[in-house]
């Protein structure tokens, strides 16, 4: 009687906690969880439990919850029927990763629709049992995801982590180690045949994918066009300052415009001194293209020497160390008729910003 009181009171206290607990998870190991969303991914190989960032990945996660639950609508299957249920892991690579939620199995397909990136700082590719979004470049995210087996850092940035196995990561090495045809894909398919959702905690317990996934993609939306405003009005200032400093800017035999800011107090540099150049390289459009000051780390040059564009070579002997100048190099003192590397077009007049270190 004790013993059944005591079970009571554990399923009670559960269920007053706002824990959702899925048919194939035991209550003892849920109840070792913290708060959150996790997804139950049960295998012909095994079951995963996978820590979902919500916070972190908003979107991400409120689409393969809506998703796994079939309350997102998709053009793959029928809303309420659960997507990813008899789904297989179409292409796994020992010591790198295990992928699946293509619909067709085959790695082009998905739920008929694309959303954008969600990338925190936070979240890194760096250990096994990542939970990340496959795709096939910026803002192509559907029903694709992946698992890695190793660090795989050269991910970060261009992949959406939205989660992490906690329990089965012993699931993800037996799947990585299946026999494969030459293009990855299990010879024995290895099915996904469940995905349950678990809720644990008061914050989550009325968590709804399809509804949270329509209000983080306006929530997203809300951010990209407030940050694309913020550029453009950081490009519209620096425009009307360079028409500024170029209106007082004096103007050398070859035809270099500069504005001395800030007189520096060093020496000037004499052909082959060996000197360090801060700088901001902008267009006219008021684009940032490159900056030493972002990495935080000076141009090392030798005066006369190293090779850089002629305006460059010029300015370098004509300001004291020290000095912060702004210069204005026109195209046949920079990248001339032929532009560079596709960033800088033909024919561009370059905006430095230079600051000659002491």
């Amino acid at each position: 009687m004790k013993k059944l009181l005591l079970i009571l009171t554990v399923i009670t206290t559960l269920v007053s906690c706002g824990v959702k607990i899925p048919k194939s998870m035991s209550k003892e190991e849920f109840k070792n969880l913290e708060d959150g969303l996790y997804a139950k991914m049960t295998t012909n190989h095994g079951a995963m439990t996978i820590k979902l960032y919500e916070e972190q990945a908003p979107m991400t996660v409120a689409n393969f919850v809506g998703l796994a639950e079939g309350t997102k609508e998709n053009k793959a299957k029928k809303k309420g029927e659960p997507f990813y249920d008899g789904i297989v892991f179409h292409r796994v690579i020992k010591d790198f990763m295990i992928q699946g939620g293509d619909p067709d199995g085959i790695g082009t397909g998905g739920p008929g629709y694309d959303f954008e990136d969600e990338f925190d700082a936070t979240l890194k590719h760096d250990q096994k049992g990542v939970l990340s979004m496959a795709n096939s470049g910026p803002g192509t995210n559907g029903s694709q995801f992946f698992i890695t087996e190793v660090p795989t850092p050269w991910l970060d940035g261009r992949h959406t982590i939205f989660g992490q196995v906690v329990e089965g990561l012993d699931v993800v090495d037996s799947i990585s180690n299946v026999e494969k045809t030459p293009s990855d894909k299990p010879v024995v398919p290895v099915i996904i045949e469940k995905v349950e959702i678990a809720r644990k905690g008061d914050h989550y317990k009325k968590y709804d994918g399809a509804e949270a996934f329509e209000a983080a993609k306006a929530n997203h939306s809300k951010k990209q066009a407030e940050a694309e405003a913020k550029v453009k009005a950081e490009k519209d200032a620096e425009i009307a300052r360079q028409k500024e400093l170029e209106a007082k800017a004096l103007t050398t035999p070859s035809g270099l415009k500069y504005v001395v800011l800030e007189e520096g107090k060093g020496a000037k540099p004499v052909q082959g001194d060996d000197i360090k150049v801060h700088y901001t390289l902008r267009l006219n459009d008021g684009e940032k293209l490159d900056s030493s000051y972002d990495r935080n780390q000076p141009l090392d040059a030798t005066v006369g020497v190293t090779g850089l564009i002629q305006g460059w070579m010029e300015a370098l002997t004509m300001f004291n160390r020290g000095s912060k100048v702004f210069l204005i190099i026109p195209s046949d003192l920079g990248y001339g008729p032929r532009g560079a590397s596709g960033v800088i077009p033909p024919n561009a007049t370059l905006y430095f910003d230079m600051e000659v270190l002491d």
